[in-house]
């Protein structure tokens, strides 16, 4: 049985493993009350930790002793310019209102913008933490979120407002997208929006081998999303080597909205109850349920939602009586590497036993803008889904599980996402992230005082506190 946590306690929602005291959390509705914050917290000596959905799970949003913003009060549409397709929006803002706004606000329009990406696996995402982690979703050619982000203003550790644009303060536009929250606090953000589209499902099982060339087929064809789920059982030889390969293609605007396969909330909790107790039933049921969509219309920003089950697990813990949960890691190759290294990983997943729940295969393309691009190149993002036992030894091997993975990718010219954990170790995180070691000497420089602090920004600076001293 779950105790209540005390109210001074928090923790991400997914991971459940960044369980953290705070001194206090201040619910931000408004710019006054955050300045009012942010000077309250320089008076009594503390330190500031930003947070929103709680979706993160590499302890970003938290710092122990911290006074905790909560950020999820400052949710208002500031401004919608129909003419160029951009929308103002409080950092706080979660991805459902944003998209029930636009639709509200269009109903009447023969011609309407919807939102270009955003993040797979959960809705209740804001704004300023999609920002602070650069996110990506399944568009079959996108840049990561730094593409879409018009400008934002960033409340820094001097209490002054900053307007951040290509054009303005283009060096924090750069740190911030994919900063974590490490130099202020975003206050709104200005999205660049997309014409909103009928779009029809098509779904194919198809070899992993044949995955690449789909792909471009699809784009030649022109699709703009998809993405690839590949099958868990390490039983099975079609382990990592098989999947549901489904794409979205722009169909006409006379065509009906159709979506009669929708799984249940409780369908779904089924399904992530078999991926733990019997991985090929559920990915052939799965399989299915993608199979009897393919066909199916659907709006461009709707068909980017998901169901997400707060609180799933318990029902698993039950089952499997220990509590868990699951550690996301995102890896990204050449796709010219991607076969070798799922056959890699493969291996390495039979011989160390480790639990695969969930996996899935996207592209991205280079992100040539922001500080600390994870996407260096055009790549294919895999991300695996690992079942963690919420004891020492548990946490441990998932760890290691990522850190031979990191290996394996960097093996083939590849790399990782730094959001998902803080498994990697220095010598990873320099070989794929070059500037990482400029980033934590920038924070120093725009926040010299460390106002703005989180448990992984305390975990990487310990870990490269040799470097900082020397460049000091």
């Amino acid at each position: 049985m779950h105790k209540p946590e005390p109210t001074n306690m928090v923790n991400d929602v997914h991971s459940a493993l960044n369980l953290t005291t705070v001194s206090e959390i201040n619910e931000i509705s408004s710019l006054p009350q955050l300045a009012t914050a942010l000077e309250k917290a320089k008076s009594l000596g503390r330190k500031i930790a930003i947070s929103a959905a709680r979706h993160a799970m590499g302890g970003q949003q938290f710092a122990e002793n911290a006074i905790l913003l909560d950020m999820r009060s400052m949710d208002k549409v500031l401004n919608f310019d129909r003419e160029l397709g951009i929308i103002e929006v409080e950092a706080g803002i979660q991805w459902p209102a944003l998209i029930d706004y636009l639709e509200e606000a269009q109903k009447d329009s023969a011609h309407q913008w919807g939102i270009r990406q955003k993040q797979t696996g959960a809705d209740d995402l804001s704004i300023g933490g999609c920002l602070s982690a650069n996110v990506h979703g399944r568009g079959l050619q996108m840049r990561p979120f730094i593409d879409d982000v018009e400008s934002f203003s960033l409340l820094d550790a001097e209490n002054n407002l900053l307007h951040c644009s290509r054009d303005r303060n283009n060096h924090l536009f750069r740190l911030a997208i994919g900063g974590y929250g490490m130099f202020g606090v975003i206050t709104k953000v200005s999205l660049r929006l997309t014409k909103r589209q009928k779009m029809r499902r098509d779904v194919s099982i198809i070899s992993l081998e044949e995955l690449m060339p789909a792909f471009a087929q699809r784009i030649d064809a022109g699709y703009v999303y998809g993405d690839f789920q590949f099958a868990i059982d390490p039983a099975s030889s079609d382990f990592l080597q098989r999947g549901v390969f489904s794409c979205y293609c722009p169909v006409s605007h006379a065509s009906n909205i159709k979506e009669e396969h929708a799984l249940s909330d409780e369908q779904w909790q089924q399904l992530l109850v078999l991926a733990h107790v019997d991985k090929s039933r559920a990915f052939d049921c799965y399989a299915q349920h993608y199979m009897a969509s393919s066909g199916q219309t659907y709006w461009s920003d709707r068909l980017q939602q998901t169901t997400y089950l707060n609180g799933y697990h318990k029902q698993i813990d039950s089952l499997l009586g220990h509590q868990g949960s699951e550690m996301i890691g995102e890896l990204y190759v050449p796709k010219a590497e991607l076969p070798a290294f799922m056959r890699d990983a493969a291996q390495d997943f039979r011989q160390h036993g480790v639990d695969l729940i969930y996996g899935t295969v996207r592209l991205i393309e280079a992100d040539t803008e922001s500080f600390l691009p994870w996407a260096r190149q055009d790549y294919a993002c895999v991300i695996f889904n690992l079942h963690t036992e919420h004891t020492e030894s548990g946490i441990a091997a998932t760890g290691s599980a990522f850190r031979r993975l990191i290996d394996l990718a960097i093996k083939r010219d590849g790399s990782f996402y730094l959001t998902y954990g803080r498994f990697a170790t220095a010598e990873q995180i320099r070989h794929c992230y070059p500037n990482f070691e400029n980033f934590l000497a920038y924070k120093h420089r725009f926040d010299p005082e460390l106002l703005f602090q989180s448990t992984w920004f305390q975990h990487h600076a310990a870990m490269f506190a040799a470097h900082l001293e020397h460049a000091a």
